[in-house]
């Protein structure tokens, strides 16, 4: 995916890098999987702000992705490469021979016009999605689900891959881009290929309106805040804020705040740090 440098006609367009969307195809999604999307402004169902730096923004309609994968054996045309608004990656619209369309994530060399498929059958190829006990050794991998039949929940930005490293016991060994390598039941479902848009982290938005567009909020610092209103506040002339805290006194800055407690860690053979 290319990216756009803009002229300096504005102090703002100076630093601005936009992708240029040439290998979207259509600007109309289907919309027969398209969903209304509500907006919270970082509230809870109470009314109660928990995610600060949220609100306004352009509207949105949800696009209704297939994580799971589950129609096995039927083989899908691409027709479409699109953008979506909710997401880093791009999305390919696929139609499946018996009439039925989804949308997937698109990965890097899927192409409009291309054959892809799910199942243990299917060829290891970009697009294609199969359990991990049939995906080869090191082979970039994306969308991975940690149970079966759950939906992939893991790598699923743009430009990210994984990579499977062993197979042993009935798990198989997933690195993941953070570094992290865990186990993952060898029955979980992954898509071959790397997610597509890798340009995606260039990108510069290069004035403070296009963030608003996208529905995020300034941010004020602790520091720059009176003491009635952040832990930080306050104090004679200019304070470097002493140890990192939000509003509400949570450790901030990379302090574990955790409870110790079972979790998944045990999954978990490397961890990222």
């Amino acid at each position: 995916m290319p990216l756009k440098q803009h002229k300096p006609y504005t102090a703002s367009q100076r630093f601005t890098v936009l992708p240029d969307f040439a290998e979207v195809t259509t600007d109309k999604p289907e919309k027969s999987l398209t969903v209304m999307k509500n907006k919270t402004g970082g509230r809870n169902m109470y009314g109660r702000l928990t995610v600060r730096h949220r609100g306004g923004g352009h509207k949105r309609r949800y696009r209704m992705i297939d994580f799971k994968r589950d129609k096995i054996g039927i083989p899908a045309k691409v027709a479409s490469i699109e953008y979506d608004p909710n997401r880093s990656a791009r999305i390919a619209l696929l139609h499946y021979t018996d009439g039925e369309k989804r949308y997937i994530l698109a990965p890097i060399g899927l192409n409009v016009g291309d054959t892809i498929m799910a199942g243990p059958k299917a060829e290891p190829k970009a697009g294609n999605a199969l359990p991990l006990d049939h995906i080869p050794l090191s082979l970039p991998v994306h969308n991975i689900e940690m149970v079966p039949g759950k939906g992939g929940k893991l790598v699923r930005g743009a430009g990210l891959a994984a990579q499977i490293m062993a197979r042993e016991g009935g798990f198989a060994q997933i690195k993941l881009p953070s570094g992290e390598i865990r186990l993952v039941n060898e029955r979980c479902y992954a898509t071959v290929g790397q997610v597509g848009n890798p340009d995606h982290q260039n990108i510069s938005l290069g004035k403070a309106g296009r963030k608003r567009w996208l529905g995020i909020r300034p941010t004020v610092r602790g520091v720059a805040m009176n003491p009635i209103d952040h832990p930080m506040g306050g104090g004679e002339g200019r304070a470097s804020g002493g140890q990192a805290v939000s509003p509400w006194g949570q450790l901030a800055k990379g302090k574990k705040t955790r409870h110790k407690r079972k979790t998944s860690g045990r999954f978990i053979i490397k961890r990222r740090r």
